[in-house]
């Protein structure tokens, strides 16, 4: 009897300790992350100047950048993981991964099941075509085939569900027109390389479509921007709870616009200053 009772005793302090040091883990996801010493990130390998494999294997860009700084400000290692940018945004991540810098609008569909930060950059959506293509306008691309990549900000626009919550894109998109999907945006540009005509224009951030143009891809830019993103870090909603990780995540962008990091990265990247918000 006794040795049952303390085996029961055992076993009710052994119920207790893992209530009281994993419990609060696996319920909130800075906790998680601190206790991991680790925090795994999402990202595409085929997106510069965002992200990218460098010669050496490792990824490289701006938002590896800063993914990486949000990491060290954490006191934590970070760590990679390459999903499609269909599973990133969908959610219920099932705890592959932590958090998302990749470049990701925000929008009301997506914050259905994805908690966004504020947004720590803001970009342009490009329409681009190739030089010779006699195409020199917007309407130009009325009934043209547009490349976009899958599950992104560019295909909602073509289809007219774009919805950014507090503001909807001003300019409409060319009447008829109809998307064809690769995936990833860089991927169009790499496709009109390889002589892939199928497909008329082109739609993806401004400094995607001029990355191509500084690499010699056969791209031109067609008239202005078609609207502006906002972009952001983000976090399941079906996993741990991301709160509190967002909470701090904010504290560090704000800190990281304060002494000038994000600027200075922004300009690393794409030559320009596009951590502050131009317009309305």
């Amino acid at each position: 009897m006794h040795g049952l009772a303390r085996l029961a005793v055992l076993a009710v302090i052994g119920a207790i300790a893992t209530a009281a040091c994993g419990g609060g883990t696996t319920n909130d996801l800075l906790a998680k992350v601190k206790a991991a010493d680790k925090i795994i990130m999402s990202t595409d390998p085929e997106y510069p100047p965002q992200s990218s494999l460098a010669d050496d294997g490792s990824y490289e860009g701006f938002d590896i950048d800063v993914g990486t700084e949000i990491a060290k400000r954490l006191g934590v290692e970070i760590a990679f993981e390459t999903p499609s940018w269909e599973a990133i945004t969908a959610g219920s991540w099932s705890g592959r991964w932590d958090f998302s810098v990749g470049s990701m609008t925000i929008t009301s569909d997506r914050e259905k099941v994805i908690a966004f930060t504020n947004p720590y950059y803001y970009t342009p959506a490009q329409m681009a075509v190739v030089p010779d293509s006699g195409i020199t306008s917007l309407d130009g691309l009325a009934g043209k085939v547009i490349c976009v990549g899958e599950g992104t900000t560019y295909l909602q626009w073509l289809d007219g569900t774009l919805d950014f919550g507090t503001s909807s894109p001003q300019t409409k998109p060319p009447t008829g027109a109809t998307a064809t999907t690769l995936k990833s945006d860089r991927n169009c540009a790499e496709s009109w390389q390889a002589g892939r005509r199928d497909f008329e224009g082109w739609l993806s951030s401004v400094t995607t479509v001029q990355g191509a143009i500084d690499e010699g891809l056969p791209v031109m830019k067609l008239g202005d921007p078609v609207f502006n993103e906002p972009l952001a870090v983000a976090f399941d909603k079906g996993g741990p709870s991301p709160t509190t990780m967002v909470t701090e995540v904010n504290k560090i962008l704000d800190a990281m616009r304060s002494d000038g990091t994000l600027k200075s990265l922004s300009e690393k990247w794409f030559g320009e200053d596009l951590t502050t918000k131009v317009g309305g």
